[in-house]
C-alpha cells in the first residue's frame, strides 16, 4: 500500500473518531442537563391549592453562583394571570452582605430578554443564571440593592407563558418585588426600580403604566431597558420573513391566543410555520435560532404573510405597545445600532414620540452594539441612572439630541 494512501486513512480514522467523540459529547452534556431538570422539577411544582396572597414566597434554597458583595437564592412565588387565578413563577433574587438601612434595601426588579420555553431555558433553571446580568449585579450589589429576578409565570412552571403581553408580564414582575419583601434575609423595602433586556424591557417599561395602580403600596421610581421590544407592530412588519420572525414568531403563536381567544392562527402560518412552531418555542434561543437561520437561508417562512395584514393581530400588536410614559415616570432606554432583532429605527421612533409628548425618557444610544450585547454594555449606565433615582435626583430628557438613527422604515 503506498504512503500517501495510509497516511489518508489514517486522517479519515481520525476525524471519524472526533466526530463520533463530538457526538458522544454533545449526546452527553444533553443527558447531563436532561437530569438536572428532573432533579430541579420538585423545587418548581406549585402546591394544591395554591395560596391565595400574592408574593407568597412557596420555597427557596441557595443557588451555587459567585455573587460578588452578595448571594444568591432560587425562589418559588405567588403571582397571577391576568383573569385573577392564581399562578406561581421561578426567580432568583441577589441580596448583598452588607447591612440593610433601617427603611429596607431599594429593589431592582431585573426582567430578562427571549430565552425559549423549555424548562432548561429559563434563568434560574439555568446552567448560566446570571448571563444576560454579569455586568451589573456586582455593582448593584456594592450600592446595597435587592435585585429580584422572574422567570415570569409559565416558563420552568405550569404554563400558559404569556410572552409579550403586559398584563401578565407586569403581574410577574410586581409580584416577584411582593415576594422579596417576604423574605426576611432580603430586608427588601418599598422603593424599587426596574431593569428588563428585550422581552424584558418590554415588561420593564409596561410597569411604569400598570404598576403603581397594581401595586399602590409599593413605590416605582423608573424604568429601565435595553433594546426593548416596544413598538411591536413595527418589528413585526420587518421582520416577518427573515429567521427572527421564525424565533419570536413561534412564541407569539404559542402564547398570544391564551390572552386573544380570537387570533387565526393556522391562516397566517405557512405549512412549515405550522409543522415546527411548537417545537421552535419549546427550545432555547440558541437552539431555535440556528435552526431559523437554516430555515432563513432556505428560503422558509414561518408566515405565509406579514401578520399585520391581519386586522386582529394588527389591533393586538398596538394593544401590547406601550403609550408615552407620563413625565412623573423616569424612563431610561439603552439601544445598539448593530441591532438585528429590534430593530433601532422602531426605537428611534419611540424616543421622537415620547419627548413630543413630554416623557422624561433619556436615550443611550450604542454604536455598533448589537441585540445580545444591550444588556451587557448598557448595564453600568443603567446603575448609574437607577442610583439617581434611589437618591431623589432629578430625572434628565435626552429630547435635545437627535437620535443616530431615523425614525423611519429605511426599507420603505
Amino acid at each position: 500500500m503506498r504512503v500517501s494512501r495510509v497516511i489518508a486513512l489514517a486522517v479519515l480514522a481520525s476525524l471519524a473518531a472526533g466526530l463520533m467523540y463530538g457526538i458522544a459529547m454533545v449526546l452527553s452534556s444533553s443527558e447531563t442537563a436532561r437530569e438536572q431538570q428532573v432533579a430541579l422539577d420538585p423545587f418548581y411544582a406549585p402546591p394544591d391549592p395554591i395560596p391565595v396572597e400574592l408574593g407568597t414566597v412557596i420555597r427557596s434554597e441557595p443557588m451555587d453562583i459567585s455573587v460578588d458583595g452578595g448571594f444568591a437564592q432560587r425562589l418559588l412565588y405567588v403571582s397571577e394571570r391576568p383573569d385573577g387565578s392564581r399562578a406561581v413563577s421561578g426567580a432568583m433574587i441577589f441580596i448583598p452582605d452588607a447591612p440593610a438601612p433601617p427603611e429596607g434595601r431599594p429593589v431592582v426588579a431585573w426582567e430578562h430578554g427571549t430565552l425559549g420555553m423549555g424548562d432548561a431555558c429559563v434563568p434560574s433553571r439555568s446552567s448560566n443564571p446570571t448571563a444576560d446580568m454579569f455586568t451589573f449585579v456586582g455593582p448593584m450589589m456594592q450600592q446595597g440593592w435587592v435585585i429580584v429576578a422572574t422567570d415570569y409565570v409559565g416558563l420552568g412552571t405550569p404554563g400558559p407563558n404569556q410572552y409579550l403581553i403586559a398584563q401578565s408580564e407586569v403581574r410577574d414582575v410586581v409580584n416577584a418585588v411582593r415576594a422579596a419583601q417576604k423574605m426576611p434575609e432580603a430586608s427588601a423595602g418599598d422603593r424599587y426600580v426596574t431593569f428588563g433586556h428585550s422581552q424584558g424591557g418590554h415588561a420593564s417599561i409596561w410597569a411604569g403604566h400598570l404598576g403603581p395602580e397594581y401595586a399602590p403600596e409599593l413605590e416605582l421610581l423608573g424604568v429601565a431597558a435595553a433594546a426593548p421590544a416596544l413598538n411591536l407592530s413595527e418589528i413585526a412588519s420587518a421582520q416577518w420573513d427573515t429567521a427572527v420572525g421564525w424565533v419570536i414568531g413561534s412564541d407569539l403563536i404559542e402564547s398570544w391566543p391564551t390572552y386573544y381567544s380570537d387570533l387565526p392562527v393556522d391562516a397566517i402560518l405557512t405549512k412549515a410555520g405550522r409543522d415546527a412552531s411548537q417545537r421552535l418555542a419549546s427550545e432555547c434561543i440558541k437552539q431555535s435560532g440556528l435552526e431559523a437561520l437554516a430555515r432563513e437561508k432556505f428560503g422558509q417562512q414561518i408566515f405565509a404573510y406579514d401578520p399585520l395584514e391581519d386586522l386582529t393581530w394588527k389591533e393586538s400588536m398596538l394593544a401590547q405597545t406601550p403609550p408615552p410614559m407620563p413625565s412623573n415616570m423616569p424612563v431610561f432606554m439603552a439601544q445598539g445600532t448593530a441591532d438585528e432583532v429590534v430593530l433601532p429605527w422602531p426605537n428611534s421612533m419611540i424616543q421622537e414620540k415620547w419627548c413630543d409628548a413630554g416623557s422624561a425618557i433619556d436615550v443611550l444610544w450604542m454604536g455598533d452594539v448589537n441585540h445580545e450585547d444591550a444588556a451587557h454594555v448598557s448595564g453600568p449606565a443603567a446603575v448609574d441612572w437607577i442610583a439617581d433615582r434611589f437618591a431623589g435626583r432629578p430625572a434628565g430628557r435626552s429630547c435635545d439630541v437627535a437620535p443616530p438613527v431615523a425614525p423611519v422604515n429605511p426599507g420603505e
